[in-house]
């Protein structure tokens, strides 16, 4: 049967609507999702609207912490998820971003320039725990402090799962199960899903929340080139003077990734607007930048978000297709519980759906990846030179394409086929 979602249970407590852990029994529901991030907590929502009970379990004592995500979303994903930006999870809203190029040249991209691809810096923990309070509000349960440690099987078939809580293990027989548990998915692996990555498929990725900075909050900054090998930095504004700052890099530039923070801190060194600041938090971490899985189904599994490598390889933006993905596998879980066909063949419902909304855009966005990785500085700088000088209205793929064929027609054949 499923959790109840009040009263608590006898030897249950309730904290944020989410319950405190098992109380040593088994559980029957229809879909278990693996991970309240906003990949899990969109998936469970959207399979309890669909007449599923679900159970979502989350291996931390509280959902949305620790945050490990720069936190700058554009704002055209909360349109297309449904979300009304809310002063709830929303700290601070940008005009655009400045990208800076090795030499310093400076291109500003406002709305106007861009359009809805600018946006808002989150506070993620607050927007994660709202996600998970509108999977409740849905009518899924919610278990804190609680690991999934395996799956169960019958007949080839994923049937539910091993659960641990405080050493206590119990079964959840789930007619499907939900894999959110991020890129380095637990699921994935026990379902025989192929999950190996490439190193130069991972970026490691360090950021400090820094207080007492210098700059125009208008304005995120991200900085290309050999500041940040393979990768970019970022300051992301929080408040006037309070802005997350870090670096992603990529693991085939770099010796072991200790050298993310040796790149971050010489970065910070040589801008006196963040050098003047203090640090206040860190977060290290990694992410992967590689296509999409080739199956992210099984009998009775779906991966959804980072676990099934949906992140985008060029930004490393992952939370629009986590929710998006999550939303397709909760409506698909739900159907196959309606119609009591949870076969692989029935699941790959879900697959299509997002490889019909995503899997070009993710495709061209890791070639680009693979092809800049190996570009220079001296090249970064012709490309934002040229883009800042020519002064278009609107920075657009072929636009930027026509100022750098007139310009530097030597560069278009970094990109031969790809644009």
């Amino acid at each position: 049967m499923s959790l109840p979602s009040s009263p608590a249970m006898p030897g249950q407590s309730l904290i944020n609507g989410t319950h405190d852990g098992p109380v040593g029994m088994d559980r029957d529901v229809d879909v278990l999702v693996v991970g309240a991030g906003p990949t899990g907590s969109t998936a469970a929502k959207y399979a309890a609207l669909g007449g599923a009970d679900v159970l979502l379990i989350e291996k931390r004592s509280e959902i949305g912490t620790p945050v490990r995500c720069g936190e700058g979303v554009a704002k055209r994903w909360l349109e297309e998820i449904g979300l009304d930006p809310s002063n709830g999870f929303i700290c601070h809203e940008v005009d655009g971003a400045r990208v800076i190029a090795p030499d310093g040249t400076t291109l500003v991209l406002d709305e106007t320039r861009a359009g809805n691809e600018c946006g808002y810096v989150l506070e993620r923990d607050l927007f994660d725990r709202h996600l998970a309070k509108d999977a409740a509000k849905a009518g899924a349960d919610i278990l804190i402090k609680t690991s999934a440690v395996g799956l169960r099987r019958e007949d080839g078939a994923v049937v539910g799962a091993r659960g641990e809580h405080m050493g206590e293990t119990f079964d959840v027989r789930a007619r499907v199960v939900i894999g959110a548990d991020g890129f380095e998915s637990q699921v994935g692996r026990w379902a025989e899903l192929q999950t190996h990555l490439r190193t130069r498929d991972i970026d490691a990725c360090l950021q400090y929340t820094m207080v007492g900075i210098g700059g125009d909050a208008r304005l995120n900054d991200v900085y290309l080139g050999s500041c940040a090998p393979g990768g970019y930095a970022w300051v992301f504004w929080k408040a006037p003077d309070v802005a997350n700052v870090g670096i992603g890099v990529n693991l085939s530039k770099i010796h072991d990734r200790a050298e993310a923070k040796r790149y971050l801190d010489a970065l910070i060194a040589r801008t006196p607007a963040l050098a003047k600041g203090e640090i206040v938090e860190e977060v290290a971490g990694a992410v992967s930048v590689s296509l999409p899985l080739e199956r992210t189904v099984a009998g009775g599994v779906m991966l959804a978000g980072d676990a099934a490598r949906l992140i985008d390889p060029l930004t490393g933006g992952g939370i629009l297709n986590g929710c998006l993905s999550g939303k397709f596998a909760g409506e698909v879980a739900a159907l196959a519980v309606e119609t009591k066909d949870a076969s692989e063949s029935a699941l790959r419902a879900y697959e299509t759906r997002w490889r019909a909304r995503m899997e070009e855009e993710l495709a061209r966005h890791y070639l680009i990846k693979e092809r800049l990785i190996r570009v220079d500085d001296d090249t970064i700088n012709k490309v934002i030179r040229t883009i800042a000088s020519v002064g278009m209205e609107r920075v657009t793929t072929q636009s930027v394409l026509e100022a750098i064929r007139t310009r530097h027609p030597e560069i278009l054949a970094l990109f031969d086929g790809l644009l």
